[in-house]
């Protein structure tokens, strides 16, 4: 019996935890709430993101040199030539729905591309323009 109630837990938990993930809504929420407290108008544009996605910022890299400038494409890293998955979550449901995972890409390729975090406007407008992305064209610019 014991055996039966702890497959039936594990069950449970399995088929509960898809509503555990995130939404990328939630990340862009939750940074624009952030923004909004150093700039009460702040409102995330995915227009801007796209920009400061392609914008080297006075370094050697912008994200699109190892993502490409289209988000519905896979990329490969500059310098150790692994793929990398789509970013959009439309088309790689994979995208955004972890904290710990958005977390840690956003504070490892800001300090690579920036040479410090990302602010809190900067991933809002980013996540929105990732999540606008549309269906890609497949040529990767």
């Amino acid at each position: 019996m014991e055996t039966i109630r702890a497959c039936v837990v594990v069950v449970a938990a399995m088929v509960a935890a898809p509503a555990w993930a995130e939404r990328p809504a939630d990340f862009l929420q939750r940074f624009e709430a952030e923004a909004r407290g150093a700039d009460a108008a702040f409102s995330a544009s995915a227009e801007r993101g796209r920009n400061w996605f392609e914008s080297r910022h006075g370094r050697d890299w912008s994200c699109s040199t190892c993502h490409t400038k289209d988000p519905a494409v896979s990329g490969r890293h500059e310098v150790t030539g692994k793929s990398i998955d789509p970013m959009a979550p439309g088309i790689n449901a994979e995208r955004l729905r972890s904290a710990r995972q958005v977390s840690k890409w956003f504070r490892r390729n800001c300090r690579d591309v920036l040479g410090r975090e990302c602010s809190a406007a900067e991933k809002a407008d980013v996540v929105a323009w990732l999540i606008a992305a549309a269906p890609s064209t497949g040529d990767g610019q």
